[in-house]
C-alpha cells in the first residue's frame, strides 16, 4: 500500500538527503543501497532496459529497506508515468523538460483529480482494495513526488516558467547533457554549464522548489550547502561499484613489503 514519502517529508523540513541513480536492474542491489543508508534511489528507465516485473521487485526491495524509490521515465510519456507509479514508485523523474507545457504534463500524469488526470487501476498501490479509492486519491496526491530534470538550454531559458508550475516537487540538473546543449560536450565544469546550473538553482530558490545538486568535485557539496541546497544525487551505482571493485582489486595487487 501507499507509504509515507520520507524523501518528500525531508525536503519540506530542510534535512540533507543523499541518493543514487540506479543503472543496475537488481532488487538485491537497491535493497543494499537502503541498508547502506541512502535516502532515495532513482531507478532509471531512460537508459536501462529494465523489464516491468524486475522494476516492481526493485520497488518492493526499496520498501523493505526504507529507501524512497523514484523512477526516471524515458521522457514525458503519460503511459510510462502511469506504469511506474502503478508499480509502487513514490515518485517520478522526467528528463529533458524544456518548457512549462511539459512540466504541467508531468504533474497531470502523476496526480488524480483535481490536481491531474492520472488513470486509476487496482493493485498494490491500494493494497489490492484494502484502501478505499477516495482515501487513496487523497494520499497519492499528497505523497507522490514529481521531479523534473533540466538538461537543455531551452529548459534553462524557461526555468522560471517550469519551476513555477504547481505540483513540481524537485528539480535536478543534468550537466553532461547541458554541456552538449551549450556546445561544450562532456565538460561539466565549463563556465557556461556551471552558470546554467546556478540559474536553475536560483530559480528553484525563488519559487521555493527543492533543487537536487549532483556534486562532481569534493568542494561542490559545501558550495551547495552554503546556498541552501540539501538534496544530493551522488552519481550512479554502476560507477560507484566499478570504482570500488577496482580499488579492492588494486589493494590486493600491491607488492607485499618484506
Amino acid at each position: 500500500m501507499l507509504q509515507t514519502n520520507k524523501l518528500k517529508q525531508a525536503l519540506r523540513s530542510g534535512e540533507t538527503v543523499y541518493g543514487l541513480l540506479n543503472s543496475v536492474p537488481s532488487p538485491l542491489l537497491v535493497e543494499m543501497l537502503g541498508y547502506a543508508g541512502y535516502d532515495f534511489v532513482i531507478l532509471d528507465l531512460e537508459h536501462v532496459n529494465t523489464n516491468p516485473e524486475t522494476l516492481e521487485n526493485m520497488i518492493r526491495a526499496t520498501e523493505c529497506a526504507g529507501l524512497t524509490a523514484l523512477v526516471r521515465v524515458p521522457g514525458m510519456d503519460a503511459a510510462a508515468v502511469l506504469r511506474a507509479l502503478d508499480s509502487g514508485a513514490q515518485g517520478i523523474v522526467v528528463p529533458h523538460v524544456q518548457n512549462r507545457t511539459e512540466a504541467k504534463a508531468a504533474v497531470s500524469a502523476s496526480r488524480y483529480h483535481p490536481l491531474g488526470q492520472r488513470g486509476i487501476s487496482g493493485g498494490r498501490t491500494t493494497g489490492f482494495g484494502r484502501l478505499d479509492l477516495p482515501s487513496y486519491f487523497e494520499q497519492a496526491n499528497a505523497e507522490l513526488l514529481v521531479a523534473v530534470m533540466i538538461e537543455d538550454r531551452a529548459g534553462v531559458e524557461n526555468i522560471d516558467a517550469i519551476v513555477s508550475v504547481p505540483g513540481i516537487d524537485m528539480v535536478l540538473e543534468g550537466a553532461i547533457d547541458l554541456s552538449q546543449s551549450y556546445g561544450v560536450p562532456g565538460q561539466a565544469q565549463h563556465p557556461d554549464v556551471q552558470a546554467a546550473i546556478l540559474t536553475i538553482a536560483d530559480a528553484c530558490r525563488k519559487y521555493d522548489v527543492p533543487f537536487c545538486a549532483v556534486p562532481r568535485l569534493p568542494e561542490q557539496k559545501e558550495y551547495w550547502l552554503q546556498r541552501g541546497v540539501h538534496a544530493f544525487l551522488l552519481g550512479d551505482d554502476r560507477g560507484v561499484a566499478f570504482r570500488a571493485f577496482k580499488a579492492h582489486l588494486q589493494s590486493w595487487k600491491k607488492p607485499v613489503l618484506q
